[in-house]
């Protein structure tokens, strides 16, 4: 294949994604033949000559749209080759060793009346040796509203069994809803690339579209970005944000602080905090009256009530949390108030007008401080340089992990080892305990958004919850990943059980092991090939029915199967 000019070959394993995911289920790496891009340019130049004269701008490299597709005959040849040089009976060859290359998959136009996109071939081994080839033809139409255009079931399994000489045929259905559209109320989700789906698969098909049966096996599909401003856990995704500036400005040595607020600045918070703690030195040490601290842990939590009854809120802020709730985000607004507010806080622990309580493992600088003041003896502090933004990173840290514990588990001091050696743990610099906290409340989205548009309990949330920590244990933060979780469908039926598929496909089979094929019918809400998708939308002229606007559009694609044996 090296040898043919006209082409581009690529290899694609399992760490990409497949193109023709779509059409074919093997898991192995596969060949991806499509037109040279470099041949396509050559003949763009030669179109636009004018008396030999080829002009510079021409040769400059134009932007691609996308790959590049072969015509279906061209495609044929390329898999012609590709069988011939599997056979093991083309001993002319002269090739002595055999490798079973993997499958070939070519893109083709759609230019034939077939309105073929894809041709692949794939070998069929018994232990290292070739004894024949599937070969696949996919074609694609639509997209269209018009469902007299899609197949009729009983014609699709007799001209299955016509083609492959079968008397008895399976079929199983599949079929992708998307449900984060369907469940969420209006304003509230923004846009996005949030998606929550569920694929469904189930044997024994009755009709093409039809709902999936309640037996069906379901696979819960979750993409979510962080910081929906509509997100009830909005105001802790802010709070996080500050703590990233924070880290951010440790690194270097810069810091965006926030406008000064219109409301009290964060030094006359803290005057006030430290004023109140000291008026009840005798008694209760932690906070001030009941009201204010019921104030700070709703500032806290920052959920809405599903969250709430599931959760829970945190009502033991210890000195160094509530001095946080303080300084942070729109409060502190500047280094010198920073430091003004610190030095406030220090001064008062020298003088022993106050004896704060803190947790007990809590291991920020400042939480060192206080426990020294308890027996007089404090060190000499200086605040210069960046100790006093590292300060409030420690203590905001701490608070912050032991926020996301408390939603998670209930209670920080019953935290599974999961958490204790990773999520909080203290053996990593600042940096790391910062990345992984932003994995903490990725995990939390996450969470909302299945009890909030879900509706999801605990026992649906508690497998979740194990596959992202165990994901986020092992890996970077990264919202694009799709977290995948087993359910049942009646757990979800209500979301779509009314609505239209983004996907369904139905798979008629006969035979067993290597002698199976398989013919595939199957409508999507999208292209299902990117090299078409710019002539898709031209092969049906009308994407209404009988004047209705309210028909989704389908595009329509079957995948065909036929053996070539070689023993």
């Amino acid at each position: 294949f090296f040898l043919q000019t006209d082409v581009e070959i690529s290899l694609v394993d399992s760490s990409c994604k497949s193109p023709i995911e779509r059409f074919w289920n093997g898991s192995s790496a596969v060949y991806i033949l499509q037109k040279a891009t470099h041949n396509e340019e050559n003949d763009s130049v030669e179109e636009s000559r004018t008396d030999d004269v080829v002009y510079a701008s021409e040769l400059l490299p134009k932007e691609r749209a996308g790959p590049l597709a072969l015509s279906v005959g061209r495609a044929k040849q390329l898999i012609s080759l590709y069988t011939m040089v599997q056979n093991p009976n083309m001993t002319y060859l002269g090739l002595s060793d055999l490798v079973v290359l993997p499958p070939l998959w070519v893109r083709c136009d759609g230019s034939d009346p077939g309105h073929t996109c894809w041709v692949g071939a794939e070998p069929l081994k018994a232990g290292n040796k070739v004894t024949g080839v599937n070969i696949y033809i996919v074609s694609c139409d639509g997209p269209t509203a018009d469902k007299t255009c899609f197949a009729n079931l009983e014609e699709l399994k007799m001209e299955h069994k016509i083609r492959h000489h079968s008397s008895v045929v399976t079929t199983k259905g599949f079929a992708q809803y998307e449900l984060i559209a369907a469940a969420a109320m209006e304003d509230t989700i923004a846009e996005s690339e949030s998606s929550i789906y569920v694929d469904i698969t189930w044997n024994g098909v009755d009709k093409i579209l039809e709902t999936p049966p309640l037996i069906s096996a379901a696979t819960l599909n979750i993409a979510l970005e962080s910081g929906d401003p509509r997100s009830p856990v909005f105001q802790l995704y802010r709070e996080l944000q500050f703590l990233l500036t924070l880290a951010e400005s440790l690194k270097t040595g810069v810091t965006e602080w926030p406008e000064p607020s219109e409301s009290e600045s964060a030094l006359k918070l803290v005057q006030e905090f430290l004023t109140d703690l000291k008026k009840k030195l005798d008694g209760d040490c932690v906070s001030g009256n009941r009201n204010e601290t019921e104030k700070i842990k709703c500032d806290t939590a920052a959920v809405d009530s599903c969250i709430k009854s599931i959760f829970g809120e945190r009502g033991d802020l210890d000195f160094t949390e509530q001095l946080w709730c303080k300084m942070k985000s729109k409060c502190v607004s500047s280094y010198q108030e920073l430091t003004d507010c610190f030095t406030l806080v220090i001064k008062s622990l020298q003088l022993g007008e106050i004896q704060p309580w803190i947790h007990q493992g809590s291991s920020s600088f400042l939480s060192q401080l206080i426990q020294q003041s308890y027996h007089g003896k404090m060190k000499d502090i200086s605040l210069s340089d960046i100790s006093p933004i590292q300060m409030l990173l420690e203590i905001g840290l701490e608070k912050m992990k032991k926020d996301y514990v408390s939603f998670f588990i209930g209670e920080p001091d019953t935290c599974s080892l999961l958490f204790q050696d990773y999520f909080i743990s203290t053996s990593v610099d600042l940096q790391e305990q910062v990345h992984r906290v932003q994995k903490l409340h990725h995990m939390l989205e996450i969470m909302v958004s299945c009890t909030g548009l879900l509706q999801f309990r605990h026992e649906n949330l508690f497998p979740l919850t194990q596959i992202c920590m165990k994901y986020y244990k092992e890996n970077p933060l990264n919202e694009k990943h799709v977290f995948q979780l087993p359910i049942r469908p009646a757990l979800v039926k209500k979301f779509y059980q009314d609505d239209n598929p983004e996907i369904w496909k139905i798979e008629i089979s006969s035979g067993h092991g290597q002698k199976e094929v398989k013919t595939t019918w199957q409508v999507s809400t999208n292209p299902p090939v990117e090299h078409r998708a710019e002539n898709n939308s031209g092969l049906f002229s009308d994407s209404t029915v009988n004047g209705s606007t309210e028909e989704r559009l389908y595009f329509i694609t079957m995948t065909q199967c036929s053996q070539v044996q070689f023993t």
